[in-house]
């Protein structure tokens, strides 16, 4: 049985009285049990002091569970104008704590939206641009982050991807990153069965902070590597690095040139960034 922790009418009565149907261009999956929207919002931890950013809310199963779950204020990011009656409806149910944002996320300056407060995102992001917008928010200002952390759902798959360690086949440049910048976990896996329409993958939500401590290197530097060497990740290091300076570089930092990249610890990468960056100078 669905939870009911508002008096808004069930999705599903929404979705069809709006004629809802789901786009696929538009990457879209509505997710309509409510326990599974309250347990994503629950992930995020408390909500009281926190702008939170939702992208791509839909009919507004998840936004309601934010609301709910007492954020001080959700800002809803919405390309598909069909949806924007049915969250005014929730809009006005909760007066002065939603902003709906008719536009495109992937344009969106989420930081310039904060209104000074502490952010979260939390999103069942689009599958079609959710690792780009993950990479966006990743790389918008390493040093100083807007958000204080990400609950987002994406392909399992792409989440294994975030939180991969070496020498696992999902390990590679998205893994680099989020390693780099934050500590990643997932926390929970949700059946096809959940959406409507059922995608053909398992979804996984993935919690990200940002990394204390973060061992110190240029993203751009770090960026050149984790490229060069993982797109060719069947080659030697040696081979792969050569635009980059091959067997000289490998040797600066101590790895053995007959490596794939995929065996390459996050200190290692952020070494072989640092070498690189020093050698342009």
């Amino acid at each position: 049985m669905s939870l009911a922790f508002d008096d808004l009418p069930p999705l599903r009565e929404v979705v069809e009285r709006h004629k809802l149907d789901p786009k696929k261009g538009l990457g879209q999956n509505f997710l309509f049990d409510l326990n599974l929207t309250i347990k994503i919002a629950r992930c995020a931890g408390p909500l009281e002091e926190h702008v939170v950013f939702e992208i791509g809310p839909g009919p507004g199963g998840l936004t309601r569970a934010l609301l709910a779950s007492g954020a001080k204020k959700v800002i809803a990011i919405e390309r598909d104008s069909r949806c924007l009656p049915a969250l005014a409806e929730i809009q006005a149910h909760y007066p002065g704590r939603l902003e709906i944002i008719d536009g495109d996320a992937l344009k969106t300056d989420l930081s310039a939206l904060t209104g000074g407060l502490p952010a979260r995102i939390v999103a069942n992001l689009p599958y079609n641009i959710g690792t780009q917008l993950l990479v966006n928010w990743l790389t918008a200002d390493v040093d100083n982050p807007f958000w204080d952390s990400m609950t987002l759902m994406f392909q399992k798959e792409v989440g294994q991807r975030i939180v991969a360690e070496p020498g696992s086949n999902h390990y590679g440049r998205l893994g680099v990153l989020a390693g780099w910048l934050t500590d990643a976990n997932v926390m929970f896996d949700i059946s096809p069965q959940a959406f409507n329409p059922p995608p053909k993958v398992t979804s996984s939500v993935v919690h990200l902070t940002p990394k204390k401590g973060r061992i110190p290197c240029q993203l751009a530097d770090l960026e050149q590597i984790t490229q060069t060497t993982f797109d060719q990740r069947r080659k030697m290091l040696r081979q792969s690095l050569k635009p980059l300076g091959g067997i000289e570089l490998l040797d600066t930092v101590g790895i053995d040139p007959q490596r794939r990249p995929e065996t390459l610890t996050l200190e290692e990468f952020c070494a072989l960034a640092q070498a690189y960056g020093a050698r342009k100078t």
